[in-house]
């Protein structure tokens, strides 16, 4: 497959609320540091903002990020702001609300819902804007979000968001939220070899509802510790990519994107070559026969 000519538009298109978007997206934490955005060493400013453009110009026009995406150097929203703004018409810029990072990068206690104006307001005034696309609530581990979501819908009726999502949740968290104000999208971890218990089940109810569902982890699974499951999984992969004359990567991308026409992929990299790649993957079709051999090495796994 010959990525450097493929682009976003290969994957297709969901749409966020009214805002149709391609299926294959930009994560930006990962611009902040190698590894995650609070670990490793943060990629040159410079091939960071290149990376942005030129995920652009492939034709992605979702990207994902937050104010808490940041290192000792680079601030995602910051880097975007510099790279993109004045912002395309078709440029769908999502971010999350709920934890939070004081200024030498610890993690505070969970916001209250009294709190989360500012959040949003933070996350203006580092991206330019005077109103945001999608914001997301993380689930921070309370009972109920009802309280946390209401005050984002708040928001969302004074002008400031334009649509809510819900991230990292059970399925009684969409039920809860619907009952409060729509949601357009769901993010929670999921991938090949990355699941949690009641994912699957969101992915289900998403499709039924014409909600987003945008995996996030996909490519990078659970890492640190992996079992023989995993290392058969591997193996799986790799003989695929080499069938396929790509990479492990891509077909992971490609088995996500595979999961329904309402799933979005969000990779993210600050290396250009990896983000062409990525990218290209929207391209890449997988046969019945090697979607079952994939299912079979995840369940194997213990994926729910």
């Amino acid at each position: 497959m010959t990525t450097e000519t493929i682009t976003a538009d290969a994957s297709g298109t969901f749409p966020i609320g009214d805002l149709p978007v391609h299926r294959i997206g930009f994560g930006a934490m990962r611009l902040t540091g190698s590894a995650a955005f609070h670990l490793g060493t943060p990629s040159d400013r410079a091939r960071s903002i290149a990376v942005l453009r030129r995920a652009v110009a492939l034709g992605v026009n979702h990207i994902d990020t937050a104010a808490f995406y940041f290192s000792s150097l680079r601030s995602a929203n910051e880097l975007i702001n510099t790279a993109l703004a004045p912002y395309a018409d078709d440029l769908v810029i999502a971010t999350k609300v709920g934890p939070f990072r004081d200024c030498d990068g610890a993690w505070g206690t969970s916001a209250r819902p009294d709190q989360l104006r500012g959040h949003v307001e933070e996350n203006l005034r580092q991206l330019g804007r005077d109103h945001l696309d999608l914001v997301y609530l993380r689930w921070m581990g309370q009972d109920s979000i009802a309280e946390h979501f209401g005050a984002l819908a708040e928001l969302r009726e004074a002008g400031l968001i334009r649509h809510l999502g819900i991230s990292a949740v059970a399925p009684r968290h969409l039920d809860e939220a619907l009952r409060i104000a729509p949601v357009v999208s769901v993010q929670n971890r999921y991938g090949l070899d990355a699941a949690r218990p009641g994912t699957d089940e969101l992915l289900r109810m998403c499709g039924e509802r014409g909600i987003a569902f945008v995996p996030f982890y996909a490519v990078a699974g659970e890492g640190g510790e992996r079992g023989a499951a995993a290392a058969r999984q591997d193996d799986e992969v790799s003989a695929m990519a080499r069938a396929h004359g790509v990479s492990p990567a891509q077909v992971r991308i490609a088995w996500t994107l595979h999961q329904g026409p309402h799933v979005l992929a969000i990779p993210g990299t600050g290396d250009p070559e990896h983000l062409v790649e990525n990218v290209a993957a929207g391209a890449l079709r997988l046969t019945e026969e090697e979607l079952a051999r994939l299912d079979a090495v995840r369940q194997d796994g213990g994926a729910r």
